[in-house]
């Protein structure tokens, strides 16, 4: 699952930090990971204004919901509104389209009715 989005990402080498990260003395830093497993989507920056760590999204929110269960709780709850409002906005554009074409339908058949189909 390691390589999903990264085929260069040494699988070996993560297994071995996973191994020592137990320890009480193991430290890791980011550009210790990035250098030993190939990692990408993370970044670290010397320097006290422009620096720092920075990761792609779905990683800061891993790293977030490990560090917070209250961040964790947040993101899986505002997911879920997203994701009911989301089903009421289908929903609504679903009936909309739905009712369109009824009259659409009628529209149709009563033109082809008066214009097309000869009347004897």
């Amino acid at each position: 699952m390691e390589q999903l989005h990264n085929p260069d990402f040494n699988v070996t080498e993560f297994r071995n930090i996973r191994n020592e990260s137990g320890s009480n003395g193991f430290v890791l830093s980011t550009k210790q990971w990035i250098a030993a497993t190939n990692a990408i989507g993370i970044t670290a920056k010397p320097g006290r204004y422009e620096g720092g760590t920075f990761a792609h999204s779905d990683i800061a929110f891993e790293f977030g919901t490990w560090l917070s269960p209250q961040f964790k709780l947040y993101l899986i709850t505002e997911f879920q509104r997203l994701k009911a409002e989301e089903e009421k906005q289908i929903s609504v554009e679903w009936n909309l389209q739905r009712t369109l074409a009824k009259i659409n339908y009628h529209i149709h058949t009563d033109a082809i009715k008066e214009h097309i189909i000869p009347r004897r």
